[in-house]
């Protein structure tokens, strides 16, 4: 194993030729944008605060007010290894979103993924917005994410609707 003398050491290699900090900074720009795009088109969704990670993962919540009555939310997050944009709804806590995973696991929910109830998980379902997106077009992305996102949160809504009232 490496140690983290070793790792600081490649890091500081990387950093010297610059091209991670010009790539964190314009995902950290894209992103604070289309919290800003969420929150002027749709202001009834209440976008929080972004939550820029450990360069694993960076995200926004956003509040539908059908899904927040229920103490549920939609994350947009961009997982950075392999820069990706997945959409997961989460709870506002564990016991809340264990009650939800299950109730989406007992009726054999098959739109989109559930992931396995291990530590560290915070969603109770997930989507893929745009695998490898192209950032040379960032009004073309950000339209797939709203889109993709609208669709999610209505095949939520309308499954708790059905499973619960």
């Amino acid at each position: 194993m490496e140690s983290l003398q070793e790792y600081v050491e490649e890091y500081r290699k990387q950093l010297e030729k610059g091209y991670i900090q010009k790539a964190y900074q314009g995902l950290m720009d894209y992103i604070m944008d289309l919290r800003m795009h969420f929150g002027k088109k749709f202001p009834d969704f209440a976008p929080g605060n972004i939550y820029q990670g450990y360069m694993d993962m960076t995200y926004f919540p956003i509040f539908p007010v059908e899904l927040k009555s229920r103490k549920l939310k939609i994350a947009i997050v961009l997982i950075h290894e392999t820069i990706r944009f997945e959409i997961w709804l989460t709870a506002q806590n564990k016991q809340i979103q264990s009650e939800y995973r299950e109730l989406f696991k007992e009726h054999d929910w098959t739109k989109y993924r559930i992931p396995a109830a291990v530590k560290g998980v915070d969603s109770i379902v997930e989507y893929t917005l745009a695998d490898n997106p192209d950032f040379s077009d960032l009004n073309a992305l950000t339209k797939q994410i709203e889109r993709g996102t609208l669709a999610f949160i209505n095949e939520i809504e309308e499954f708790l609707y059905k499973h619960q009232g």
